[in-house]
């Protein structure tokens, strides 16, 4: 096992879980090279990630690793998972006819800015076949209709599973996802929506935001739920406008955001830096 390791958990909060955490990989040799930490006051709820460094030849596996911390994870009802600090997930991007969000992913992943693995790019058009190929990745031409919607899917996750994917990267794919497709990539699919979400009706619209853990108002990255773009935040990002902006100044504008907004929630979930805190997330920035 590579000796940093990255732990992300959160339980109820209480006192002597950091302490105990901390003295349980300092008796097996590990050192904190980071570590931050956020409580919801609103729900008593405890978050933390926390990076590790063996400071002696570390002979424990992974998978022993994970069996020894199960117990403290049991005593504080943990949702938790421990990883290598320099894993890449492997990457699949569905796109459709706007090729930005992919260009930028593209580009960031073989400049080595971004920590992933881009392994296939999927979509339901030919477009963007020539910059897909350019950049050595295979191009996968699924197209659909109304009536073979249910078999797309099956071929977009088929190509995930051959690919072993960890992830699907949604870079302005303009077909919605099934319900039952959301489920099945639950936690395992990023959306960027051109526009500012939520949008919110009625009474008391701060208190929906705060609920709802908005960051910025502007382009949005979102985890996928069969919820139509109601799924938790990870980035949002907004650009100043004016009267004197034409439209087409504005889609390229928008353009520009939304590929930053995109690369930024691809990069943070790569990097271990986003835990799920119901309907929002917790984003642990460096």
């Amino acid at each position: 096992m590579n000796s940093n390791i990255v732990l992300r958990f959160s339980c109820a909060d209480q006192p002597g879980i950091v302490a105990e955490v901390a003295g349980f990989f300092a008796d097996l040799g590990f050192n904190i090279e980071e570590s931050t930490q956020f409580e919801d006051r609103q729900t008593g709820r405890f978050f933390m990630r926390t990076e590790f460094c063996a400071d002696r030849t570390q002979e424990l596996s992974l998978s022993d690793l994970n069996q020894r911390f199960a117990p403290l994870g049991d005593k504080y009802s943990m949702t938790w998972d421990i990883q290598p600090q320099d894993y890449k997930p492997r990457v699949v991007i569905a796109v459709s006819q706007w090729g930005h969000c992919l260009n930028g992913l593209l580009d960031g992943w073989k400049q080595g800015t971004l920590p992933i693995d881009i392994v296939a790019v999927v979509s339901n058009h030919q477009v963007m076949r020539d910059l897909t190929e350019w950049y050595g990745v295979p191009f996968h031409y699924l197209p659909i209709t109304k009536e073979t919607k249910p078999q797309q899917e099956e071929q977009i996750l088929q190509v995930m599973n051959d690919c072993q994917a960890d992830l699907l990267v949604l870079a302005r794919y303009m077909q919605i996802l099934s319900d039952d497709m959301c489920r099945r990539l639950e936690g395992r699919a990023i959306n960027i929506h051109h526009s500012f979400l939520p949008g919110f009706k009625g009474a008391k619209p701060y208190h929906q935001a705060h609920d709802r853990g908005v960051k910025l108002i502007g382009a949005s990255a979102h985890y996928v739920t069969a919820d139509l773009d109601e799924g938790p935040l990870i980035e949002q990002d907004v650009q100043r406008v004016s009267h004197a902006n034409s439209p087409q100044e504005l889609v390229e504008i928008g353009r520009d955001t939304e590929n930053l907004v995109l690369r930024r929630a691809v990069k943070w979930h790569a990097e271990q830096r986003v835990l799920l805190n119901g309907d929002k997330t917790v984003v642990f920035k460096r």
